[in-house]
């Protein structure tokens, strides 16, 4: 029986070990804790042990530990800026190379603030169209006062499951009546075929543009349907037609997707910005670059006349595409890739987006749940559905600064009950430590990506003063106007909104000082890796996140102002 029983403590040391590897421990000191903690047989006596240190033990707060570890040790000792660098790299790499991200949008001029005039801007969501006309009332004459972008009249309608069913022209037809419901509250005198009422347009589906104005309709998805029998055919013509039949005399004279949109529309009243971040479901970076810093392939057939006029373009990086081999994995983002149906689509785009985050939590929890016993040892029964604990509910409870965590306490009771068991204060600040660790990596790979661009952007705006031969005496002339925005001695100004970067408790802030703690690093600055010492100048910019309200409307209106 001693034999047997040996054998048996034997396996229950394997299994426990197993589990402990699974945390990130030595699976020799795992092993050993385990063997020292009980006999071996009966009889044999228990090593000398600190007791102190025993029962001070605390599996839930050494999970903590591992997870911060996991989740943010990346960054530690000049990591963040390794890390920033291999981004830049990628970077450069794809604006010659990769044919689905780092995309030259057809807006190659930037607001001067002076434009002013009514626009009807449509914004087309997968759930709600926004219809609305838009003043800009432009500075001042002597450009004392800054310029203004107000929305004067906007109505929302509800894209239901019924509007994503129909198909073809039927959905831009409902699109031109509710179009006319708006225009129709305001005079639309004057506005005839020869004269017609200019509109802006974002578009959040798939399109493959052809100009600042038109492009050919693609596969919607999200189970819009409208795209039957249309595939391939302009959509500014598609929607032109469609309001003709409700008597409006429209112009689709600018598309925008949602990104360029946020970076137009706080350029307008704020010259520094050059960047914008989406970030809500998803993430995408927009960025104000010369021309010449991609090949001349990614800019399709443009009209000469187009190039002739640009400098600089709004690149849309399609950033959710990026890190592929870089990114900082923990044992989490391995089991949602697992079951992901396009684990390698958007790598970088899991670790920090809305729809992720939640994930990621669900899954350190449920290993928690199993190895240290939080929540009584209870998983509940809604969290062992992929996806069942949202990136809301985790706000919710990073929210609650109460002592008792009172509203966070009932957020999750209600939401994910546990049969005969109700969590304690204990059990949800462990998980709101849990959920601070996976939000705060989110903003340190955001900022990363920020500051990789930044510094990509200001790499070109000097290789392009070096050398004026690159550029026509026109492009080189704006490349030198934009030039000084470009040294980080001025303020850079990034666009931003989406609800995680907006409504996330503390994101905006810890993304902030992840930027800001880039900014101030010292060592090798030319992004390169290569030891060389960099353009001190780095050293003294700032980049400031501005909020961009409305960005999708306003920047329409922006993008055909720009070109009028």
């Amino acid at each position: 029986m001693p034999l047997v029983t040996a054998i048996m403590s034997l396996r229950e040391a394997l299994i426990a070990a197993l589990r402990s590897l699974f945390r990130g421990k030595s699976f020799l000191k795992a092993l050993l804790a385990f063997w020292t903690a009980s006999p071996v047989a009966p009889g044999v006596p228990i090593p000398p042990q600190d007791a102190g240190a025993k029962a001070g033990a605390d599996p839930a707060a050494d999970f903590l530990a591992e997870a911060e570890h996991l989740l943010l040790g990346y960054i530690e000792a000049g990591g963040l800026k390794r890390f920033s660098r291999q981004l830049k790299r990628q970077f450069k790499e794809r604006l010659w190379s990769n044919p689905e991200c780092m995309l030259p949008s057809y807006n190659s001029q930037l607001p001067t603030g002076y434009e002013s005039g009514q626009y009807l801007a449509l914004d087309v969501g997968g759930s709600t169209l926004r219809v609305a006309l838009v003043e800009l009332g432009g500075k001042g004459a002597e450009g004392a006062k800054g310029a203004e972008a107000g929305i004067i009249r906007m109505d929302s309608f509800k894209i239901d499951n019924h509007v994503r069913s129909l198909r073809g022209t039927l959905f831009f037809d409902w699109m031109a009546e509710r179009i006319h419901r708006t225009v129709a509250k305001d005079s639309t005198k004057g506005h005839t075929p020869e004269l017609p009422l200019l509109m802006g347009l974002a578009w959040s589906f798939p399109i493959e543009q052809t100009s600042s104005k038109g492009g050919k309709l693609s596969t919607m998805g999200k189970g819009f349907l409208a795209h039957e029998g249309l595939l391939g055919q302009d959509l500014g013509n598609i929607i032109k037609s469609a309001c003709q039949k409700q008597g409006l005399h429209v112009e689709l004279s600018a598309i925008v997707n949602d990104s360029s949109a946020a970076l137009l529309s706080e350029a307008y009243t704020n010259p520094s910005t050059r960047f914008s971040l989406i970030l809500g479901t998803g993430v995408n970076i927009a960025v104000h670059l010369p021309v010449t810093t991609m090949d001349q392939p990614k800019f399709g057939d443009r009209p000469s006349s187009w190039h002739e006029k640009a400098s600089h373009v709004i690149v849309n990086t399609e950033l959710g595409m990026f890190g592929h081999d870089i990114l900082p994995l923990t044992k989490w983002d391995k089991l949602l890739k697992a079951d992901h149906p396009r684990p390698d689509f958007q790598p970088l785009e899991q670790l920090v987006s809305g729809y992720y985050l939640g994930e990621i939590c669900r899954l350190a929890l449920l290993d928690a749940i199993a190895s240290t016993g939080v929540f009584g040892g209870n998983v509940p029964p809604s969290l062992q559905t992929p996806y069942s604990l949202s990136t809301e509910t985790l706000s919710l409870i990073e929210a609650d600064t109460n002592p008792d965590l009172s509203v966070a306490l009932e957020t999750f009771t209600i939401r994910h009950p546990i049969p005969s068991y109700r969590p304690t204060v204990a059990d949800m600040t462990f998980l709101r430590t849990l959920a601070s660790h996976v939000s705060r990596r989110s903003a340190s790979v955001v900022a990363a990506s920020l500051y990789a661009l930044w510094e990509l952007k200001a790499d070109a705006e000097r290789a392009l003063l070096a050398d004026p031969s690159s550029s026509s005496s026109c492009t080189f002339a704006a490349a030198e106007a934009d030039a000084e925005l470009a040294i980080a001695s001025s303020k850079t100004t990034v666009a931003f909104n989406g609800s995680v970067v907006e409504q996330y408790p503390r994101y905006l802030a810890r993304l902030q000082a992840f930027v800001d703690g880039l900014l101030a690093e010292t060592g090798d600055e030319n992004g390169d890796g290569d030891g060389a010492q960099g353009p001190t100048e780095l050293k003294k910019g700032s980049i400031a996140l501005v909020e961009a309200k409305e960005s999708s409307l306003r920047g329409a209106a922006v993008a055909l102002a720009c070109l009028s």
